[in-house]
């Protein structure tokens, strides 16, 4: 539904929307479409009036692996390409914010770069056990632009969120839950499972009070969206066209036999 490309998929199951990343053999790791369905889909979400809540989650083992090394290449060397890619982000990161109904994210495997993000950015959070999320942004040259800088040291504290956007060392599912990032692990085959019985849960709720209730929560990270998030969106910008961030993605290309 929502006229979206095959790298997206969302399905009705009554009122609740599944959103699934459909890049299974690519540990659904960010395309060009994908990046592009993913900013536009919280927009047909919010004006779709049988939607009442969203589950998120990744087909086939990973959540998301984050970005790929083709449009990492094009964002490197193509400034218009490198705009459109920060204006989508902009538009996930409010998209998912501002979306009125909630959004679970079912982590059923490595969260990394824009799919620790997406967790992030959910309303809720199950991860499967053997899952880990992970925001390696500055190992790989790039500053943690599109939502790392700007929710994680809301939900974790300014010390722990730096410790883990500096280093980009992977979180467990229970580490995840520990530190605030997770609401609970769930054993892997029960996860999607568990998911849409949280989402019923949610869509008898009533509506509005719900509704508004996630929008007042999330003003919290809106009153600082148009400071932190946009300096570190245009940050992560100049961070695309590096010297750093083109010699580390090269070498990387070089070891793995330029595979995205």
């Amino acid at each position: 539904m929502y006229d979206l490309p095959a790298d997206l998929v969302v399905t009705a199951d009554g009122p609740i929307r599944l959103v699934e990343l459909n890049r299974p053999d690519q540990l659904n790791s960010t395309s060009e479409e994908l990046h592009t369905a993913l900013a536009g889909v919280w927009d047909a979400i919010a004006a779709d009036p049988g939607a009442r809540v969203v589950v998120l989650t990744g087909r086939g083992r990973a959540f998301s692996a984050g970005g790929n090394f083709d449009v990492m290449t094009r964002v490197q060397t193509e400034p218009a390409f490198r705009d459109q890619n920060v204006t989508e982000a902009r538009r996930i990161i409010t998209g998912m914010l501002r979306c009125p109904v909630p959004v679970i994210a079912a982590v059923n495997g490595p969260a990394v770069g824009l799919g620790c993000s997406l967790a992030l950015l959910s309303d809720l959070v199950l991860i499967a056990e053997g899952a880990h999320i992970a925001d390696p942004h500055v190992q790989v040259g790039l500053v943690a632009g599109d939502g790392g800088a700007l929710v994680l040291p809301l939900l974790v504290g300014l010390v722990r969120a730096k410790e883990l956007l500096f280093l980009g060392e992977r979180v467990s599912a229970e580490d995840a839950v520990r530190l605030g990032i997770a609401n609970r692990v769930v054993p892997a085959d029960k996860l999607l499972d568990e998911a849409m019985d949280l989402a019923r849960r949610l869509a008898a709720l009533p509506a509005q009070a719900l509704r508004d209730t996630k929008r007042a929560v999330n003003l919290h990270v809106e009153q600082v969206m148009g400071s932190v998030g946009e300096a570190a969106l245009l940050a992560e910008r100049e961070s695309m066209h590096s010297a750093e961030h083109i010699a580390i993605i090269d070498r990387i290309r070089a070891k793995t036999g330029n595979r995205a």
